[in-house]
C-alpha cells in the first residue's frame, strides 16, 4: 500500500494540473472501486473548479468550489497519471494497462488525470468540506508525522505504560497518521531502537522520553523527507504522475534486506526479518536495542 511519501509525491505531481482547473467531465469506466461511487458522482463533479489539493495521512483531498471535497484513497495498487487529452485515446502511458484505468478526469485546459487501480481497493468519496473533520475515515487520525506536533514529548505520552511493541504503536494511525511498514522499519533503524521493544520502556517513570525515544521523531521526519526527495518507493505499483518510478527503495538500510550486513559503521550485525502482527519487520538486533 502506498505510504505517506508516495501519496505526498502524487499530490505534488497532480497539484499543478488540478489546482485552479475546472473538471470538464468525468469518465467512469466501472460502477465502483472498493466502494460504489457516490450517487451522481460524475455529474456532481462536472463543471467544478479545484480550489486546493491537500493530503491527510494517506488520503488525497481535492477541495471544490461548491463547498464539497473529493476524498481519494489509493488502496493497495492505485495510482494517478497525467496525460494530454487525445480524443478517443484509451491507451495507457508508462506501462499501465488500459483495462485498469477506471476513472478519467477531463480538465478544461486539455489534460486528463487518470486513476488506474488493478486491484480496485481504492475509493473516491464526496464530502462537505466543512464536515471532513467529522468524517469517520478521517476523524480518528493521529498527528501528521512531518508536523511539529510529532516530538519526543508527544511520543512519551503515547508510549508511557504501554507494553505493546514500538512498531505496533508507530503503525497505529490513531497516534500517527500516514506511517506504514517500510518507513517505520527505516525510522526505528535510524533511531537505533528495536521495533520489538516494549514502547513503555522508552519512557522514564516520570513520563519523560529516554535518549533513544528523543531520537525517534527526527529519525521519522528524516526518513520521510529522504523518501519524498526520491519520489517515494516503487516496490510494485507506485508510480509518480509522469509514470516514472520512485527510487527510495535503493536507499533502504534495513527494509527487505534480510541477511545483509548492517550498514551501521562498526556494527557486525546482520539484518533480521521477523513477523509482527502478520507484517515483516526488518532490523539489526546488534545495534537496535
Amino acid at each position: 500500500m502506498p505510504e505517506l511519501p508516495e501519496v505526498e509525491t502524487v499530490r505534488r505531481g497532480l497539484a499543478p494540473a488540478l489546482v485552479g482547473a475546472t473538471i470538464a467531465h468525468v469518465e467512469l469506466r466501472r460502477h465502483d472501486l472498493r466502494l460504489p461511487f457516490p450517487e451522481r458522482f460524475a455529474a456532481r463533479l462536472q463543471g467544478r473548479r479545484v480550489l486546493d489539493l491537500r493530503r491527510r495521512a494517506k488520503y488525497l483531498i481535492a477541495d471544490l468550489d461548491d463547498a464539497n471535497s473529493l476524498i481519494m484513497h489509493f488502496g493497495m495498487s492505485g495510482s494517478f497519471r497525467i496525460d494530454d487529452e487525445t480524443p478517443g485515446d484509451r491507451r495507457p502511458s508508462s506501462g499501465k494497462i488500459a483495462a485498469h484505468d477506471h476513472v478519467v478526469f477531463h480538465l478544461d485546459h486539455g489534460k486528463r488525470v487518470i486513476y488506474n487501480d488493478p486491484r480496485r481497493f481504492g475509493c473516491m468519496l464526496l464530502v462537505a468540506t466543512d464536515e471532513i473533520g467529522a468524517d469517520q475515515r478521517l476523524s480518528g487520525l493521529g498527528v501528521e508525522p512531518l508536523s511539529d506536533a510529532l516530538d519526543a514529548a508527544f511520543l512519551a505520552g503515547a508510549f508511557r505504560g504501554r507494553a505493546a511493541p514500538v512498531k505496533a504503536l508507530l503503525l497505529d494511525q490513531r497516534l500517527i497518521a500516514g506511517l506504514g511498514n517500510i518507513y517505520v522499519c527505516e525510522a526505528a533503524y535510524r533511531a537505533r531502537i528495536s521495533p520489538l521493544r516494549a514502547a513503555g520502556s522508552l519512557v522514564t517513570p516520570g513520563g519523560r522520553p529516554k535518549a533513544a525515544l528523543a531520537r525517534l521523531p527526527q529519525a521519522i521526519k528524516d526518513v520521510l523527507n529522504d523518501a519524498l526527495k526520491a519520489g517515494g518507493s516503487s516496490l510494485r505499483d507506485h508510480r509518480q504522475t509522469d509514470g516514472s518510478l520512485g527510487y527510495f527503495q535503493h536507499s533502504f538500510r534495513v527494509y527487505d534486506r534480510e541477511g545483509a550486513a548492517c550498514p551501521t559503521p562498526g556494527c557486525k550485525g546482520t539484518i533480521t526479518r521477523v513477523v509482527q502482527s502478520g507484517r515483516s519487520t526488518f532490523h539489526c538486533p546488534a545495534c537496535q536495542k
